[in-house]
């Protein structure tokens, strides 16, 4: 009972590729009866591939021309379908309607892939939506409610546990956390939230429970303008595809207008008999049909597709294939895409005494109890070998194996939004911004001082690491009594190959390069000095990028997004193409996006923009010989100089010759 559900349910979510197969399959048996002289069996399977791959081009070609009053090339199609198997009918050539069948299944194929990139904007929507939990827990009276999101009103109060998601935008009513933004904001650091502070539907909560307050309506969350921004943009047609439409009503008017009056006026302007008149016009039905500008086209935009799979690189579209080669301007996430979105251990900056191993170890010993992200990097950076990126730690304080020997803490204590505490070896080890460590510690040294604002100017986040040599001391004799370790800088690490792909960005012309971004301008100036991208934008909302996407777009027309976060998904969805990386990417950036980087390999952009250009060098000399062979085409047939079966050979001849002209893109 399982298998015929299933098999039910694929058929209906893949309706046009069922058709296509289906057809191709039925074409093939009737011409193999026909091979035979089974004239019965192949009159009986080749009119069944007519109807059931043709029925869905019939059916949108014929509402056009009733409730739009316009011809397309659907329609076209069909005519010239059934004007080759008439004539083959006619004649007795019944190799005629063959070639009918393969014109079908060419543009049932064509139908099949069209429908699969119309579900993108569907699933990308369900991605989005999936950010939020369905309900959230209400203070009623005291007492905890889960509720449907849906039934939440303005004023209510609802609670937030550790490692939930926020259900809705609120205000912090009391509690304590930091939260990760970087889905909705694309901020690399987590944020720490307290009392008075808005939260985002769809960001996820740190170590702390909150109690907040719905200040506006679930459905006018940040989230939710993201969902309606998605879908907006994906809706709107870009010029290209508008020119196309255009193009194939006026191909299809010019040929079906032509085709009657080559098959009316002859016999009254020249004294054609109705025999040859009828006989020209269908044959020009059948030299003139698309199938040589469609293979074309779509051949050689799927050998570019194929080759950059190969090479790591997912087109999700024949069109973006052609566009990725007409991109101008390119605009870049920072967070996840131009660095790799983990937080890494920059910097470890040593004075008097000490060593950087010192420095790392003793800020290690308490970290390790701590959830923070930043304590986690400074961990990572103390367990693993070796990961001080600036100046290597002193061999002789690694234990054999090549890490850190640490030191377990007693007695630590987070103290949210300045620093740890705990004591290790019989000192207390002091860990925190600036203002908290103060608190131990006399004066800070001028000097390092001055080292870690240059560092906070360029983007990096400063820890200071101290000591006091009595643990226990009365309050009093605690302060001042600490004495400075160092610092060590947290950072986002750039991609090692960032500042290579814009070099290279830089030299296939591509004219405007910019970085946009939820950080501060200071750590955006940062990446951007590393990476060499001289324009950023800062601060940014989902619908602030998508704003730059459009004034970029208002300037050099065909532009390129490449993210990885759901404050990404607008701008990727407006994007003339959109690029998403593949391993760090969101679920939402990677369906919303054109093209997906799998191994997130920024080089690849530039493949992939050198594969466009030639796919669409290849389409531009596939489209002047298919266009040259009709027009010789109907040339002859309107002189007489060719008959139905040269004009068939011609057509096909055509066909094959831009094919074969297209899979030279799989090199």
């Amino acid at each position: 009972m399982l298998y015929p559900q299933r098999f039910s349910q694929f058929t209906r979510e893949h309706a046009d590729t069922v058709a296509a197969i289906s057809c191709g399959l039925l074409l093939f048996l009737g011409w193999f009866a026909l091979h035979l002289g089974w004239l019965g069996l192949a009159f009986l399977l080749l009119p069944a591939a007519y109807v059931i791959g043709g029925y869905e081009s019939a059916r949108e070609g014929l509402t056009t021309l009733f409730k739009e009053k316009e011809l397309d090339v659907d329609l076209l199609m069909i005519v010239a379908a059934i004007g080759a198997a008439s004539l083959g009918l006619w004649r007795r050539e019944y190799h005629l309607i063959i070639d009918g069948a393969i014109l079908i299944l060419i543009f049932a194929i064509s139908g099949a892939l069209e429908g699969y990139a119309m579900q993108r904007t569907e699933r990308s929507i369900r991605s989005l939506m999936s950010l939020t939990p369905d309900t959230a827990r209400v203070l009623l009276q005291g007492r905890e409610e889960e509720i449907s999101i849906s039934q939440l009103k303005v004023g209510d109060e609802i609670v937030v546990k550790p490692g939930e998601l926020i259900p809705t935008d609120g205000i912090i009513l009391s509690g304590y956390s930091t939260l990760n933004q970087a889905a909705i904001t694309g901020e690399s650091l987590p944020v720490e939230k307290t009392v008075g502070a808005e939260v985002f539907a769809g960001t996820l909560n740190g170590y702390g429970a909150l109690q907040i307050k719905v200040h506006k309506p679930a459905q006018s969350s940040l989230i939710q303008r993201v969902i309606r921004l998605v879908e907006q943009a994906q809706t709107e047609a870009p010029p290209s595809q508008e020119f196309t439409l255009r193009f194939e009503k006026g191909y299809a008017k010019v040929i079906v207008v032509a085709g009657i009056l080559l098959a009316t006026l002859p016999p009254f302007l020249w004294g054609w008999d109705w025999e040859t008149t009828i006989y020209r016009a269908l044959t020009f039905l059948v030299v003139a049909s698309p199938c040589a500008l469609m293979a074309a086209i779509m051949p050689t935009l799927l050998s570019g597709i194929a080759n950059g799979a190969r090479q790591g690189i997912l087109f999700k579209n024949g069109a973006q294939l052609e566009k990725i080669g007409k991109v101008r301007a390119i605009a870049f996430d920072k967070t996840g895409t131009l660095t790799t979105g983990q937080l890494q251990v920059f910097q470890v900056i040593a004075i008097g005494e000490y060593t950087q191993a010192d420095v790392l170890k003793t800020a290690a010993s308490v970290e390790s109890y701590s959830e923070h992200p930043i304590g986690k990097a400074i961990v990572q950076a103390a367990g693993e070998t070796v990961r001080v990126l600036a100046v290597p730690v002193e061999s002789k304080l690694l234990n054999p194996k090549g890490d850190l020997d640490l030191v377990g803490a007693i007695q630590v204590q987070a103290i949210p939004g300045q620093g740890i505490v705990g004591i290790a070896q019989e000192q207390e080890i002091i860990v925190g911004n600036a203002i908290f460590v103060q608190q131990y510690v006399t004066n800070l040294p001028e000097e390092l001082r001055e080292m870690a604002q240059s560092l906070e100017q360029e983007g990096k986040t400063v820890v200071w690491v101290a000591k006091n040599p009595t643990p226990n001391p009365s309050p009093l004799a605690r302060r001042g009594a600490g004495e400075v370790m160092g610092v060590i800088a947290i950072a986002d690490e750039v991609r090692s190959q960032a500042a290579a792909t814009i070099t290279r960005l830089k030299k296939l012309g591509i004219e405007q390069i910019v970085m946009l971004t939820g950080d501060n301008e200071e750590t955006a100036q940062s990446v951007a000095k590393a990476v060499g991208i001289d324009r950023i934008y800062a601060q940014l909302l989902p619908e602030d990028k998508l704003d730059v996407i459009r004034r970029l777009q208002q300037k050099y027309q065909t532009v390129a997004m490449v993210g990885d976060g759901i404050n990404d998904a607008p701008a990727l969805a407006q994007a003339s193409v959109g690029i998403a990386m593949g391993i760090s990417g969101s679920d939402v950036a990677l369906e919303t996006a054109d093209i997906v980087l799998m191994a997130d390999k920024l080089e690849k952009i530039a493949v992939a923009i050198h594969l466009g250009r030639r796919s669409q060098s290849i389409v531009k000399q596939n489209i002047v010989v298919a266009l040259g062979f009709i027009m010789l085409l109907l040339v002859g047939n309107f002189l007489g100089n060719i008959n139905l079966p040269i004009g068939v050979i011609g057509h096909e001849g055509s066909t094959v010759l831009v094919t074969l002209s297209g899979l030279r893109l799989l090199k």
